[in-house]
C-alpha cells in the first residue's frame, strides 16, 4: 500500500514543480521546461515585498509580476506576455512541442524601484483541475454569463436584421409595383394621344373634302 502511495506522490511531482526565490525590482528569473503539444500549463505565482522595518515580507497592492513565455525552439518566439497581479493563477496552453522558457519579473504600477521580493512559483503541467479554486470558478461563471449575454445580443441583432430585410423587400416590391403602374399609365396616355391625333386628322381630312379644299 505504501508503495502505491509513493508512486502517486512521484506522479504529482512530475506534474508540478514548486519553488521560491528572491529578486530585486526589475530583475528577471527564467525557467526552462520541455512541453508536449496542446498541453495545459498553470503557473501559480505569488510575490511579496520585503519590509526593512519589520524584517518581513508582505503583499503590496501596487506590485505586479510580468509573466513571459517564449518558445526556445522557434527563435525565442514569445507566446505569452502578461502583467499579472502579485498573486494568482496564470493558465497557458502550449501550441507546439519543445522547450519553453518561463520568465517572471517584479514591477510596480507607480514606478517604485530598489525593492527586494520573495517569489513563489509553482508550475503544473497537464493537471489544471488541481488549481481550479472558487475564484477560478467564479471567473468561468462570469465568462459564461457574458457569453450568454452576447448570444442574446446576437439574436436581437439577427432579429432586427431580418426585420430590416423584410421591410426592404416590401419597399422594393412596392417600388416595382409603382414603376409598373407608371409605365402602364404612360403607355395608356400615349395610346390615347395617338388615337386622338388620328381622329383629329381624319376629321380635318373629311372637313376639307366636304369644303372641296382637297
Amino acid at each position: 500500500m505504501n508503495f502505491f502511495k509513493l508512486l502517486g506522490l512521484l506522479s504529482l511531482v512530475h506534474l508540478s514543480s514548486a519553488l521560491h526565490f528572491y529578486l530585486n525590482t526589475g530583475e528577471s528569473r527564467c525557467f526552462f521546461e520541455e512541453l508536449p503539444r496542446d498541453t495545459l500549463v498553470v503557473a501559480k505565482i505569488e510575490a511579496l515585498e520585503y519590509n526593512e522595518h519589520s524584517n518581513d515580507y508582505y503583499k503590496n497592492p501596487n506590485l505586479r509580476l510580468e509573466f513571459i513565455v517564449e518558445e526556445t525552439f522557434d527563435n525565442d518566439h514569445r507566446v505569452v506576455n502578461q502583467k499579472a497581479s502579485a498573486s494568482g493563477d496564470l493558465p497557458f496552453t502550449s501550441l507546439d512541442q519543445g522547450e519553453h522558457k518561463f520568465c517572471v519579473k517584479p514591477i510596480y504600477l507607480d514606478g517604485t524601484s530598489h525593492k527586494k521580493h520573495r517569489i513563489f512559483f509553482d508550475l503544473a503541467i497537464g493537471s489544471a483541475h488541481d488549481y481550479i479554486d472558487s475564484k477560478s470558478t467564479n471567473q468561468v461563471d462570469s465568462l459564461t454569463a457574458r457569453i450568454r449575454n452576447l448570444n442574446k445580443k446576437l439574436e436581437t441583432i439577427n432579429f432586427e436584421q431580418e426585420q430590416i430585410r423584410e421591410r426592404e423587400a416590401t419597399f422594393r416590391n412596392q417600388s416595382e409595383l409603382t414603376n409598373s403602374r407608371v409605365i402602364r399609365w404612360t403607355i395608356i396616355q400615349l395610346l390615347v394621344l395617338i388615337g386622338t391625333c388620328y381622329y383629329q386628322l381624319n376629321h380635318l381630312k373629311s372637313f376639307f373634302v366636304k369644303q372641296k379644299i382637297v
